[in-house]
């Protein structure tokens, strides 16, 4: 089935919004692990439950959006969601770094 170029620019939207779905449900739990402590097995029950329902979340919306098929755009998609919650995070981490920098030489001064 040849899908149109319309349509293939949606669902590569739509992979994109699950790549960055993907990424922050990862951030929240990695975040929850550095606010409560767990030992090995239990981050390694965590990280096998993630990528299982990952795994379902994502075949869901494969299946909803190219009709099961695998298609390109849709794994590239997912690839630049998660991209782009990575370097989102690290542009807001380099603002953060230079704010806490300039507080630092405010206080200094004072």
């Amino acid at each position: 089935m040849m899908l149109g170029i319309e349509t293939e620019a949606m669902i590569f939207l739509f992979a994109g919004l699950s790549g960055i779905t993907v990424m922050l449900v990862y951030d929240i739990l990695v975040l929850f692990r550095k606010l409560i402590r767990h030992r090995y097995w239990a981050v390694s029950v965590e990280d096998f439950l993630f990528w299982f329902f990952v795994s379902i979340y994502l075949f869901y919306q494969m299946y909803r959006t190219t009709y099961g098929s695998i298609r390109w755009f849709f794994i590239l998609g997912i690839v630049s969601g998660c991209l782009f919650v990575y370097f989102f995070r690290m542009f807001l981490k380099k603002i953060w770094m230079k704010e806490q920098k300039n507080l630092e030489k405010y206080k200094k001064n004072r």
